[in-house]
């Protein structure tokens, strides 16, 4: 099985027609995703090939789910309206919308999530500023290639991107389940517990794998969340050991204050919760192969 994204996910993108959307949603549709449409209100009615592939272009996401039953949809538009696709999508209760765009306003991020929260949320939000999410050989709503993993027992939530792609690589020989990039910003919808929890309950995830980094304290609640829920044994990677106090490191949530969201406090609570922490993502990886041999 896999969470939150399968082979019966019909995907639709907004911003299909830029130049990133496109061209993630030709490698989307190689990698085996039901792509079904476009967004683009000053396109609407209009048919787009792609690479073979013919996709309609609606003027909204309501539009495009009336049409062709979308229910989930993949965000590709620039930062300053990347809050108004979010609203457009919670209005039209599609149940998955996975948020790439990296850079947009965290005022703009909490008013959507806040919304969302107001409207029952009815869609769960996956980013923003992340790749996405994947169920290798099923389906991938995102930027993560589709090619570097295999399907297999292991579950994977990562605020990093790149992190995500190696620790698929490698952990290709067992292979994954669903990797979801939950993203780097200080508001995101999605949250490590959300795939903890998910994960748990599927039957088919054996083991999980958790990447987090400096800042906030989402990796200590995780932990605590672990201890008095989860019953899959969980490896741990925590980025930015070396990162120096008040300067952020890569992503906008990645800012260290005082002895709050050091590395240092999140491997210990991990391991206090009985999580193996690796120091590199490497040894990370050669943790879960070790816990997996012995599951």
């Amino acid at each position: 099985m896999a969470i939150f994204l399968d082979e019966n996910s019909r995907i639709i993108v907004q911003g299909m027609t830029g130049s990133e959307g496109m061209k993630h949603t030709r490698r989307m549709l190689k990698g085996g995703s039901n792509i079904v449409g476009g967004v683009n209100p000053r396109k609407a009615g209009e048919t787009v090939d792609v690479d073979g592939t013919s996709l309609p272009v609606f003027g909204t996401v309501a539009e495009a789910i009336a049409a062709t039953g979308a229910n989930v949809s993949v965000i590709f538009v620039p930062p300053a309206f990347a809050k108004a696709a979010l609203i457009e999508a919670i209005d039209a209760e599609i149940p998955l919308a996975v948020a790439i765009t990296e850079g947009i306003p965290v005022h703009d991020s909490a008013a959507a999530w806040a919304y969302n929260l107001e409207k029952g949320q009815k869609t769960r939000i996956i980013g923003p500023n992340c790749p996405g999410i994947i169920s290798p050989g099923k389906s991938n709503a995102g930027i993560t290639p589709w090619d570097i993993s295999g399907f297999g027992p292991i579950g994977l939530v990562s605020k990093s991107g790149t992190l995500t792609y190696q620790m698929m690589f490698e952990l290709r020989e067992i292979g994954i389940s669903t990797a979801i990039g939950i993203g780097g910003d200080p508001i995101i919808g999605t949250t490590h517990i959300d795939a903890l929890a998910a994960f748990e309950a599927d039957p088919e995830t054996k083991a999980i794998v958790l990447i987090g980094e400096i800042g906030g304290d989402s990796e200590e609640k995780a932990a605590d969340y672990i201890k008095a829920n989860v019953t899959k044994p969980v490896v741990a990677y925590v980025a930015g050991f070396t990162a120096p106090e008040g300067k952020t490191m890569g992503h906008a949530g990645a800012i260290v204050s005082g002895s709050a969201g050091t590395a240092q406090a999140k491997k210990e609570a991990f391991e206090a919760a009985g999580v193996k922490v690796g120091k590199t993502p490497s040894e990370t990886a050669a943790l879960m192969r070790e816990v997996y041999a012995n599951l």
